[in-house]
């Protein structure tokens, strides 16, 4: 469990052209990553937390779905991490959530993500 300097959370990453490994599990090759832009990986991820908040979709499914992180197996789960470990604009997302919430869209080298707090 995480002690008490640490978080853990999920996450949902959509790589796309700009990010700095154009490859993920589910895209070993990049064809679409890199045929993916900003904007529109973006819109898929508003779209989805959309559905997330409405109830329509559940976090864990469709980060096991849709996620370019190979935590995409465990559900999205990240496990617990500390200050440094993490990019900095995902850590300060992640460490200004509540337990339970979903932040808004998080940019970083990695691509773009929304991250619920789960401890």
């Amino acid at each position: 469990m995480a002690s008490r300097d640490q978080v853990k959370a999920s996450h949902i990453l959509i790589k796309h052209q700009g990010s700095r490994r154009k490859a993920s599990w589910k895209d070993p090759e990049g064809k679409i990553i890199m045929t993916t832009t900003r904007e529109a990986a973006v819109e898929q991820l508003k779209s989805i937390r959309e559905d997330i908040l409405s109830g329509k979709a559940n976090f864990e499914d469709v980060a096991t779905r849709v996620s370019d992180c190979s935590s995409a197996k465990r559900g999205g789960d990240l496990g617990p991490f500390g200050r440094g470990q993490m990019q900095k604009p995902f850590e300060e997302a992640t460490y200004a959530l509540k337990v339970g919430d979903i932040s808004e869209i998080v940019d970083t080298d990695s691509g773009v993500h929304i991250i619920k707090r789960t401890a």
